[in-house]
């Protein structure tokens, strides 16, 4: 099962958080890159750098709060909240997924 999940940073946050921490973020991604197929921040109209998006495929919404609280991140108080999302894909690679009749 497909999910979005959808973090909000903390607007009180050290802006040094973030990169001070993303090796470990990065290494964490990767040993989970058989549940986590994409992960990236967002950006605000002026191009900064601000919350942050994965797309996980899992066979639960407990696993992926399991994933989400297993963040290097996480603990930092680098992320304010999240919210998980479960997600139909339709398409994929220019070819759909789903037949309609």
């Amino acid at each position: 099962m497909k999910f979005i999940i959808l973090f909000e940073d903390s607007p009180d946050a050290d802006p040094d958080i973030r990169s001070s921490h993303m090796a470990k973020h990065l290494d964490f991604l990767e040993r989970n890159s058989a549940k986590i197929e994409a992960a990236g921040p967002l950006s605000d109209g002026a191009g900064q750098g601000r919350d942050g998006l994965w797309i996980v495929d899992a066979a639960s919404e407990d696993e992926v709060e399991k994933l989400v609280l297993e963040d290097p991140f996480w603990p930092t108080g680098l992320r304010k909240s999240y919210s998980i999302i479960k997600w139909k894909q339709v398409y994929l690679d220019g070819a759909r997924l789903i037949h309609p009749v």
